[in-house]
């Protein structure tokens, strides 16, 4: 391989061919310190290699500064950040290897395109307070937050450069040499007080960034640094373009005074009081944006053709060569996923079950795929299987798919899109909550049509098991509806303190309601029976505690650390032993959702880290990079465990040994814009399959032959 040049700040005659053993493929940028390579792993894994500047590598202070960087990418590495995969400050010339995220940067997408429009930048501000909230609660502090330093990746924004010093991009500097910052986005507290920099900083810069997104220039403009720094410490700043609707937020975050801005979860907040149409689109060029956005208020009438909604593709024949796709962990997985904004279910959870499997009659079967067209819905299909089908909800659009060959047998139009959650089966009928959850609207599963609808008592969270919808009170009230006709059954006030959770799972017959104490210390389960409200059994159990799973007459929590929010162990609690087992996770986890089959826990956290914690040995089994960011709870049977990416593709892991045994191909589709906060888990039935994708598809394969997807 010719050595490649260097053409950038600081350039070497030569770069080097290899960082580690990893293969430098080309330059995506250089720094004042550094270059950034595209690279690959052995495996074809593609990566974004940085390798510092070979008169920065001389420098013992640097070096310091470099690892300082590796530890803080390694903190954060999450949804919101491109997770560091591999590092050596200690070589000749220091690199750090991070997952490649294919997007522009911030800076580049506003030079090229111009100003965002109010929509993108609702979501890229949501974007960016969840990535500082996530990059805080790790004691970290960016102080070099830009649009250059922002990813604009397919499933959101990415934060990267963490702690990073750049002499020659500013010539301000303290009193030691060392760069706080790019003065356009540095917080006046850089300025005046640089060694008492703290998260409040990052806010301020994020200020600055929405700024730039909204007009193509900063809140504080001059081509003079000296300029800029005297007029963030004491000029207003100029928020001329940026919508009414942000501007609010946007001058909080510009407070002179650290205490009087925002935090990154009051951002949050605020951002969900301005509109009720909120959502979580990516950040797809304008070029690619939806083309049938014309027909988004067409509403066609109840008992509209079939053939109008779906175009089936039934696969009849298998491919006379099938792909393998046996690969090595995440070996050329594309770095999808993300999130915009945490998925709101009523103050809950991803709702989708954890135990994806259900029972129906064996017939012989094809693999197939349900084409949905543009004015069936928008978004990702999220279906329930039961009475012999595929129930399922798409944003405006209920329907029903047969399992054995993907044909359409109902639909029903919902006028209210407002949808919270996936559809539930209770009672013998199909329910569907809209109006952001605070209606239920109950269908006949045999034919769409609908059965009662109903607006909820006032409620904070609710949970649907049983021929039971259950009902948490802002008064610690549980009250119980019944499903058949919308009528309250039972109301049960249950102890603790704070607003209890609901949580329940297929094939178990009691819900649970767990509410933990201010500090974290503990956690109050109560299992109830859904049908009367009566208490089965109530246990006090240490630590912060969520429940994510039930088998064999134990139900399995995950412990959450109250200073981070992260996963640090999964807990089985037995009631009728009185007997509590914990196993520690070696690292904790960020956001994982969770399956149980058996004694297993599988767990599949943001970042992509899938593992296998079995409950019979006490012990970790295996675990394995995935490479996909964001992903749906993990399911699975004796063979395998299944689990969707945001891009569409479902993937399959030995469960034995951990490997990545085949994966379906993405499936964006043309109208990849828009995402699903909540990414629904596949269903096994009868040894087959079934999972839904962002371009509207419910498709069907084998599940015990992954390598012929």
């Amino acid at each position: 391989m010719t050595p490649q040049r260097n053409t950038g700040a600081g350039a070497e005659a030569e770069l080097p061919e290899y960082a580690g053993h990893y293969r430098l493929e080309s330059c995506l940028g250089s720094g004042g310190m550094g270059v950034v390579h595209l690279a690959r792993s052995t495996s074809g894994l593609k990566l974004a290699v940085k390798v510092v500047h070979a008169e920065y590598a001389k420098d013992r202070e640097f070096r310091g500064r470099f690892r300082q960087e590796v530890a803080a990418a390694r903190k954060v590495s999450g949804a919101f950040t491109a997770p560091v995969v591999d590092a050596d400050p200690e070589a000749d010339r220091p690199w750090m290897a991070t997952l490649f995220i294919p997007g522009p940067t911030l800076s580049e997408h506003v030079k090229r395109n111009g100003p965002m429009p109010p929509a993108q930048l609702r979501r890229l501000m949501a974007g960016l307070a969840e990535a500082l909230r996530d990059i805080h609660r790790v004691g970290v502090v960016h102080r070099d937050l830009k649009p250059s330093n922002v990813l604009l990746a397919e499933d959101g924004p990415k934060v990267i450069d963490f702690g990073i010093s750049r002499p020659k991009d500013s010539e301000l500097r303290t009193e030691t040499g060392k760069l706080i910052g790019t003065p356009p986005f540095m917080a006046p507290e850089q300025f005046r007080r640089p060694r008492e920099v703290g998260p409040a900083a990052d806010i301020f810069a994020l200020g600055s960034v929405l700024v730039h997104a909204a007009t193509g220039r900063g809140p504080f403009d001059s081509d003079s640094p000296y300029v800029v720094a005297y007029q963030v410490v004491h000029d207003e700043p100029d928020l001329t373009g940026v919508p009414e609707e942000l501007a609010p937020l946007v001058l909080r975050c510009l407070a002179k005074e650290p205490e009087d801005r925002p935090t990154p979860d009051e951002l949050t907040r605020g951002l969900r009081s301005l509109s009720a149409s909120y959502d979580t689109q990516a950040f797809i060029p304008a070029q690619r944006a939806r083309d049938d956005e014309s027909d988004e208020n067409s509403a066609p009438s109840e008992e509209e053709p079939a053939a109008a909604v779906l175009d089936q593709t039934a696969r009849k024949t298998r491919k006379a060569t099938r792909r393998r796709m046996v690969v090595a962990a995440g070996a050329g997985a594309l770095v999808l996923g993300g999130v915009l904004a945490s998925a709101l279910w009523l103050g809950g959870s991803d709702p989708a079950p954890v135990s994806g499997t259900v029972h129906g009659s064996a017939t012989a079967f094809q693999a197939w795929q349900a084409e949905a067209v543009a004015e069936g819905g928008s978004g990702m299909p999220q279906c329930v299987a039961g009475t012999g089908k595929l129930l399922c909800f798409r944003s405006g659009l209920a329907f029903a798919l047969a399992p054995a060959d993907g044909r359409l047998l109902w639909r029903h139009r919902v006028a209210d899109e407002r949808t919270s959650g996936s559809p539930f089966l209770s009672g013998g009928l199909l329910l569907l909550r809209t109006d952001g959850g605070r209606q239920v609207e109950a269908l006949d599963p045999a034919s769409g049509t609908s059965r009662w609808k109903q607006t909820m008592p006032a409620h904070r969270g609710t949970e649907i098991t049983g021929s039971t919808v259950l009902l948490v009170g802002a008064d610690r009230v549980i009250t119980g509806v019944d499903s058949k006709s919308g009528r309250t059954k039972w109301s049960l006030p249950v102890s603790g303190s704070g607003t209890p959770s609901l949580s329940s799972f297929t094939g178990d017959p009691l819900a649970y309601v767990t509410s933990t104490a201010a500090d974290g210390t503990d956690t109050l389960v109560t299992a109830l029976d859904p049908a009367t409200g009566a208490k089965r059994w109530e246990a006090r159990l240490a630590g912060d505690l969520r429940p994510v799973g039930s088998s064999g007459g134990s139900l399995f929590l995950l412990s959450v650390d109250t200073s981070s929010g992260d996963t640090d162990a999964v807990v089985r609690y037995t009631p009728d032993a009185k007997a509590t087992r914990r196993v520690a996770l070696p690292v904790p986890r960020v956001a994982p959702g969770a399956g149980v089959r058996g004694d297993v826990v599988y767990l599949l956290a943001a970042g992509g880290s899938l593992e296998a914690v079995d409950f019979g040995s006490g012990k970790r089994l295996w675990s394995l990079q995935t490479s996909v960011t964001r992903g749906s709870a993990p399911v699975a049977d004796d063979r395998h465990v299944y689990f969707t990416a945001a891009d569409g593709r479902l993937l399959a892991v030995d469960a034995r040994k951990g490997t990545l045994t085949g994966q379906t191909p993405a499936r964006l589709g043309a109208n990849s814009g828009q995402i699903t906060a909540a990414l629904p888990a596949p269903l096994i039935l009868d040894g087959h399959l079934y999972a839904a994708a962002p371009d509207g598809t419910v498709f069907a394969v084998d599940a015990g032959d992954p390598g012929g997807w």
